[in-house]
């Protein structure tokens, strides 16, 4: 009979084992409006399961991205780098830019979590290139099922199986995903095991969705952010929101499948759960829909002011495009209800899944940012709460915006139309709704000044092409 030392000695070590390599279940949605979950302020929305994440962990709720809109942002989540460091600055168009994906020599951290030991799968969109050295599987997921492109329809999508066959399958695309997301967990047995399983929802076309999904929104006469708005298509703002209610509640009814599978298993203590999204997204705000390349939703359209953009697109860097509902449960390390303040982008999962694994980033790899487990255990650490943003785009109109965002101001510059940018005092206008840039506030002008050169100073820091040449 061994002693009861040396069984706390094997115990002890195994639950060691255990806390350094948990589980990781990455829920990664697409174009999911900030406050778009019931638990992070909106409660339009019926998301009790993804409720659960926030409400069991930490929300973070100044969590950000990059650039609003999805290659360029994906970019960010898999190798914490800005899109124009790679080349990928807008969405990647499969027709138009069939040679364009990640840089085949970019370490990942998929790739990292592999090489440790944790079995990796990816279910769902990927949108960083369409050709076979793009494939995820170059770049560390050892399972894939889902769609290399940006988009697909909400039902009976044409997919990428396992075996590499591409067909369609019928189904609603969320439950699809999510199928074939839980037998990876149910086979991964005592491996560790990273999931990425990347909804192609709530992204456009919303319907069809399950009946059950759509019946409490079908007959809804939705509140909507800014009604007296001007020109305001107001028909217009209900009906789309109607249908993202009942794509985001699509959503929602497959994280609780999810979650209930980990207790099934006994995984749920051993398992980090995280959500979030590849960017924000705009439900009437401004008088707009969509992302940082928003179309106008009004009946009559401003007349156009810039050259490279048409009157009825917006492109921008507001909050509402950048700003990502966020959630991480991690049990045993984060208290419930815990609410996180400080400012977090998608550049910091890379650093951040690594600690939370256990594995050390090598020194010859190249990321943009920061661990935040020390946030997430609650220790107290100085941290910076600034954001540099940046969105080249180049399909529906051509921009060259830059930003630079604290807490209390925002500006942005687009130097692809000289004079076009907007400085916020974010403090007092939240929803930036009053552009203060040809303030002649003394104060207004010293901080238009440092954030001026802040956001020179980080476009040489990446070799950003744009960067001025006279500079």
């Amino acid at each position: 009979m061994k002693s009861p030392l040396l069984l706390i000695l094997v115990f002890s070590a195994l639950s060691q084992s255990a806390a350094a390599a948990p589980n990781i279940v990455f829920i990664f949605t697409d174009d999911q409006a900030p406050f778009a979950v019931n638990a992070a302020g909106d409660e339009r929305f019926i998301t009790p399961h993804i409720d659960r994440i926030f409400h069991e962990g930490a929300h973070l709720q100044n969590s950000f991205v990059t650039t609003p809109v999805c290659s360029p942002s994906r970019v960010g989540l898999i190798a914490s780098r800005y899109g124009t460091e790679v080349g990928i600055t807008d969405w990647i168009n499969p027709r138009a830019e069939a040679k364009l994906g990640l840089k085949t020599d970019l370490v990942t951290w998929p790739q990292l979590l592999a090489k440790a030991g944790y079995r990796t799968g990816l279910f769902g969109k990927w949108h960083l290139g369409t050709e076979d050295r793009f494939h995820p599987t170059k770049f560390g997921y050892q399972k894939f099922l889902g769609i290399r492109t940006g988009g697909c329809p909400p039902k009976d999508p044409v997919i990428e199986l396992l075996n590499g066959e591409t067909k369609k399958v019928e189904g609603f695309t969320c439950d699809i995903f999510t199928d074939h997301a839980l037998e990876f967990i149910r086979e991964s047995g005592k491996k560790p095991f990273a999931l990425s399983l990347h909804f192609r929802a709530p992204h456009a076309a919303w319907l069809p969705v399950r009946d059950e999904d759509w019946e409490p929104f079908k007959n809804l006469d939705p509140e909507i952010p800014n009604p007296d708005f001007p020109n305001l298509d107001t028909e217009l703002i209900k009906r789309r929101t109607r249908e993202y209610l009942a794509s985001v509640k699509s959503v929602d009814r497959n994280v609780g499948r999810v979650l209930d599978l980990l207790e099934e298993l006994n995984l749920s203590d051993e398992t980090i759960v995280i959500f979030t999204s590849d960017h924000g997204y705009n439900l009437g705000e401004h008088g707009v829909w969509y992302k940082g390349n928003a179309i106008r939703a009004l009946t009559k359209n401003p007349p156009q002011r810039w050259k490279k953009i048409p009157a009825g697109r917006r492109p921008n860097l507001w909050d509402t495009s950048l700003r990502v509902p966020t959630a991480v449960k991690w049990p045993g390390v984060i208290k419930p209800r815990t609410k996180i303040t400080q400012t977090v982008s998608n550049l910091d999962w890379y650093p951040t899944l690594l600690a939370m694994a256990g594995v050390e980033l090598p020194t010859d790899v190249t990321i943009r940012g920061r661990d935040a487990t020390p946030l997430l255990r609650g220790e107290s650490v100085s941290w910076d709460n600034s954001l540099y943003a940046e969105y080249s785009m180049h399909h529906g109109a051509t921009t060259h915006m830059r930003g630079y965002r604290t807490p209390q101001w925002k500006l942005m510059r687009d130097f692809a139309s000289e004079g076009r940018a907007e400085f916020y005092n974010l403090t007092k206008d939240p929803a930036e709704m009053n552009n203060l840039i040809d303030s002649k506030d003394p104060l207004h002008i010293r901080i238009r000044r440092r954030f001026d050169k802040l956001i020179l100073e980080r476009m040489a820091q990446i070799n950003d092409p744009q960067f001025p040449a006279s500079r």
